[in-house]
């Protein structure tokens, strides 16, 4: 089978499965990409020697190697999936890089940045629903920015997301205080208020002065607005991906399991939590020993 056929077909598949059009093209770029730099078209031309060789005639970080290389190897396990390889011949290949642990929002900033930013208006009050449900619940800004009011259980103070518009795709149940939900009460009212000015008629909950999502192509407007505040403020740790973090770092130093914080936070993968978490090897075995 040609590569490019193969791709293609595959492409089609996770289009059916409802993969993100980011991925899809990630996907469509670095196999490409590899078919043309080794000169390969056929599926059966692929060995481990021409991945090795790709890799080599990358000039860029050993962390974007990775993430091509594991796009490559996504698509080759799903070529194996539908039959056209009888082995996994690529998994052999990988790379090896220094893993930084990032340091998740702290408490102290987050609640110094709300104490900060007016709610009296719209977009003030916007940015702190946006702040407090990314802290308080984990969630990724994208899952954030497509939320809707049909998510929002007010009188139980629960999310109840559906997996559309999650990575795994899972429905994901997530509480939220009191306060979240009152300010939930009033953004809700207000949010309504500015459709019905500007004809909108989407069921988003964080949205546009305009009453439009807040998510255009690859911008989105929470996450410029996140920028602003660290630099008006001083603010070192203030971003989407650190307030997700910060929600996980603060339910592990409260003692929740991290089972149930890797289902809090949607992973898949246990390990990906562990490694979230900066939790070594180690320490889970320590864990573990507990129950001997």
């Amino acid at each position: 089978m040609l590569i490019r056929t193969a791709l293609g077909k595959v492409i089609h598949q996770m289009k059916i499965m409802g993969y993100r059009e980011r991925t899809l093209n990630d996907y469509f770029l670095y196999v490409n990409q590899f078919a043309d730099k080794m000169d390969l078209i056929y599926l059966t031309d692929i060995s481990n020697e021409y991945i090795l060789n790709w890799l080599d005639t990358m000039n860029v970080s050993s962390q974007t190697k990775l993430t091509r290389l594991k796009c490559l190897k996504a698509f080759l396990s799903r070529c194996y999936d539908n039959g056209w390889y009888s082995i996994k011949f690529w998994s052999k290949v990988n790379i090896r890089i220094d893993n930084v642990v990032k340091i998740g929002a702290s408490e102290q900033d987050v609640n110094s940045l709300i104490a900060k930013i007016d709610i009296s208006d719209f977009i003030g009050l916007r940015d702190t629903v946006a702040i407090m449900l990314m802290y308080q619940c984990g969630l990724r800004i994208r899952t954030l920015s497509l939320l809707e009011e049909k998510h929002i259980d007010l009188n139980n103070l629960l999310l109840r997301i559906s997996g559309d518009i999650l990575k795994n795709r899972q429905e994901l149940i997530l509480p939220f205080d009191d306060y979240a939900a009152r300010l939930l009460r009033k953004l809700i009212n207000r949010n309504r208020e500015i459709r019905r000015e500007h004809r909108e008629s989407n069921g988003y909950v964080i949205i546009t002065s305009k009453g439009q999502c807040v998510i255009k192509g690859t911008n989105n407007a929470i996450q410029k607005r996140l920028t602003k505040y660290t630099k008006e403020f001083g603010l070192t740790n203030i971003n989407p991906h650190a307030l997700r973090r910060g929600f996980a770092v603060r339910l592990r130093k409260m003692g929740a399991d991290i089972v149930l914080i890797s289902k809090a936070l949607g992973h898949s993968d246990l390990a990906v939590t562990t490694k979230y978490l900066g939790v070594e090897k180690e320490e889970v075995a320590n864990e573990l020993r507990k129950y001997f």
